[in-house]
């Protein structure tokens, strides 16, 4: 075909286009159809001359010229149907035979640093028996430090103090690098002689703008850091937000959110950190839009200041060892399925599924569904653990009253029962990894451990203790309170030490100590404990808050090591 017959097909329609093609086609299967016939002619009539054979020789070449120029044809054929129906939604197809349809092989694209390294975090939560914690490096601090603060890897670590300034310390650096303590720096955390790894800092910064005229930076009284560590926010005792900049530009106040008449006391991320919780002196706490930097709801009827709020964690119940016999018992009671956040003609419901008609959820057995972590994804069984909600989220005052809140509701979900003995007090409480649980602390040594799928005494909406965890009588106050990731271990700071209690095997009747002391810190209240999310680190800070008690000044990286 010359170029200009292939010019006016390509001019043609499509139909004219597909005719042609398919003509091309049956004139080829024409010919190979008498190649064949001539072939087994030559096979039946036997040996020839060789003058025949010759001719057979030269009619091979030129067949095999034919051939590839027929070969030619139907790739160019194939291509034109290809075109053709490169939109249909089935393929089309030429005398029973399948045109196929090239389709572009996707692009391999390797992960970048970033995802690798995220990658790496997400792994299966470690279900030790128990652990060994020990200090690995110290960092000295002129003032007292109220709040602790890193991201989601532990690289970056914040601390807000006294005197107003926000420090940044890599804390990998800290504990695999060669500078220690001075003796001088040493004296000052009351480490000894031991030598210990001294912290690196990365930047520090005011906590706001400074105003002419203002004697002091406001002290710094908590924060919270986004999980890649791009920004943070911290509150101060003059009741503003500020929003800053960490891993790039650092210090940076991008802006500040104004809305409490008081100190904020503590801080922290919505699961989808477009939005943060705050808790004030006030008696206020407020959901704030990080987007537009409004009030997107206030949280009112503590008649105390507030001490500590915390969102409740969704589905990451880590995987345990066994079973205990009182979770058994759970399992097989009715009452293990409290209808905390439903009315009560919605009481009657099936276990485990939403009640109909209800504002809220309701809180199945963690025994019924057990969990798996998988690189970062909750495996679930059964779909009663679809039905949490990450909208809940409770509030401590220190007169002792910790409320739950439902952001769907106008009011209060629940309020936690107070015992009879229990002294009004409290300025630190935490979730369990799986939010089953509440862990609050007391100024008469004890931690409370209630379960909010079970009712109280008192009746609707109170949830009743689960057991009470007894520190030694001259052990103090308990000033700080965190659960670790495995759902089993509780660090609980008093003002002697720091001590490690595994609540599902804590025996409150039994005369054995039920905790373990962990090293580093005596003497001073403890502010804020971090605990990364593989228990590998923890860091632990002193300072009073602003309410009373002595600081150490003095911030310590521990290392945990698993026993199984």
């Amino acid at each position: 075909m010359d170029s200009e017959s292939e010019h006016e097909v390509f001019e043609d329609g499509d139909g004219d286009l597909a005719g042609d093609a398919s003509e091309a086609g049956d004139d080829q299967e024409d010919e190979d159809i008498q190649l064949d016939e001539g072939g087994d002619d030559e096979t039946e009539g036997g040996e020839g001359s060789e003058e025949d054979d010759d001719e057979e020789d030269a009619d091979d070449d030129e067949g095999d010229d034919e051939g590839s120029e027929q070969d030619a044809g139907e790739d160019e054929s194939e291509q034109y149907d290809a075109t053709m129906d490169i939109d249909a939604s089935q393929p089309s197809t030429d005398r029973g035979r399948l045109v196929s349809q090239r389709e572009p092989a996707p692009i391999q694209r390797s992960l970048s640093p970033a995802h690798a390294r995220r990658a790496s975090l997400y792994t299966t939560t470690p279900t030790a028996r128990s652990y060994t914690i020990e200090p690995i490096a110290a960092i000295p601090h002129p003032v007292a430090t109220h709040c602790l603060a890193s991201s989601l890897c532990f690289s970056h670590l914040l601390t807000g103090s006294q005197d107003g300034y926000i420090r940044n310390y890599d804390v990998f650096a800290s504990c695999n690098g060669k500078t220690f303590l001075t003796a001088p720096q040493r004296h000052h955390c009351g480490l000894g002689d031991a030598p210990m790894r001294a912290g690196i800092l990365r930047s520090w910064w005011e906590s706001t703008t400074p105003v002419a005229g203002q004697e002091a930076i406001p002290p710094v009284y908590s924060m919270a850091v986004h999980s890649d560590a791009l920004w943070g926010l911290s509150g101060n005792a003059e009741g503003k937000i500020s929003l800053f900049t960490i891993r790039h530009d650092p210090g940076r106040v991008v802006h500040v959110i104004q809305g409490h008449q008081k100190a904020v006391s503590a801080m922290c991320l919505a699961p989808d950190e477009k939005g943060a919780y705050s808790a004030s002196w006030d008696n206020l706490a407020i959901h704030w839009d990080l987007n537009t930097g409004q009030n997107s709801r206030t949280f009112s009827g503590h008649t105390a200041q507030l001490t500590a709020i915390a969102v409740r964690p969704f589905n990451v119940t880590p995987p345990t060892a066994g079973p205990s016999a009182q979770a058994d018992s759970d399992a097989r009671s009715e009452a293990s399925f409290d209808d905390l956040f439903d009315e009560d003609e919605n009481s009657g419901s099936r276990p485990g599924s939403k009640a109909g008609g209800g504002p809220g959820l309701l809180l199945p057995s963690s025994q019924r569904n057990a969990l798996a972590i998988g690189r970062g994804i909750a495996q679930l069984e059964g779909p009663a653990y679809s039905e949490f909600s990450q909208d809940m989220l409770l509030t401590a005052s220190i007169d002792g009253q910790i409320v739950l809140w439902d952001r769907r509701v106008r009011d209060r979900a629940g309020r936690l029962d107070m015992g009879d003995k229990c002294p009004p007090w409290c300025i630190s409480a935490s979730w369990s990894a799986d939010g089953s649980q509440v862990y609050a602390g007391r100024r008469n040594g004890t931690i409370d451990v209630w379960d909010v799928r079970q009712l109280g005494l008192k009746g609707q909406n109170t949830p009743r203790v689960l057991k009470i965890l007894r520190n030694p009588g001259s052990s103090g106050m308990v000033s700080c309170v965190t659960a670790f990731p495995d759902g089993r271990h509780v660090a609980c700071a008093s003002q002697d030490n720091i001590r490690l209690w595994n609540v599902q095997d804590a025996d409150t009747r039994s005369r054995s100590l039920g905790f373990k002391i962990i090293a580093g810190h005596h003497g001073g209240v403890v502010s804020q404990i971090l605990v990364d999310r593989g228990s590998r680190f923890m860091v632990t800070g002193s300072g009073d808050r602003g309410w009373f008690g002595e600081s150490t000044k003095t911030v310590l990286v521990h290392e945990i090591k698993h026993l199984q």
